[in-house]
């Protein structure tokens, strides 16, 4: 599957400006973006996003991730923090501990760990 048509299941518009770290590529240490961020390779470390973080299937994250929202195809182990919607598809693996505002979870998808339900900014400022 290519990275256009990952992009088009996870939920993204083709006209999005998103940062991508392919499937060959390997990060150890800290990432921080402003940008929606597609991670389909492998990421040791922390992650933090502004925007949405998707990790598509071929991604396999060992960090802690602090974002705004959070699509996982594929795995993650750490803690997460994640402001409005972790989404987990089908295939898609989380162990770790997990604070959100909202969360879902298709059949197919693994969680392992304590789940947090958190009020979101939106709802606490209304």
């Amino acid at each position: 599957m290519s990275i256009q048509n990952e992009n088009e299941a996870a939920g993204f518009s083709a006209k999005r400006n998103v940062a991508a770290i392919g499937p060959s590529v390997t990060v150890r240490g800290d990432i921080a973006s402003t940008e929606e961020l597609f991670v389909d390779g492998n990421v040791n470390g922390k992650l933090e996003c502004s925007d949405r973080l998707t990790i598509g299937p071929n991604g396999k994250v060992q960090a802690g991730i602090k974002a705004r929202e959070v699509v996982v195809l594929g795995t993650v182990t750490g803690n997460m923090e994640v402001e409005q919607k972790l989404m987990v598809r089908k295939g898609g693996c989380v162990v770790g501990d997990v604070k959100t505002a909202g969360l879902i979870v298709e059949d197919g998808a693994h969680i392992k760990g304590n789940i947090d339900m958190i009020r979101s900014s939106r709802q606490s400022a209304g």
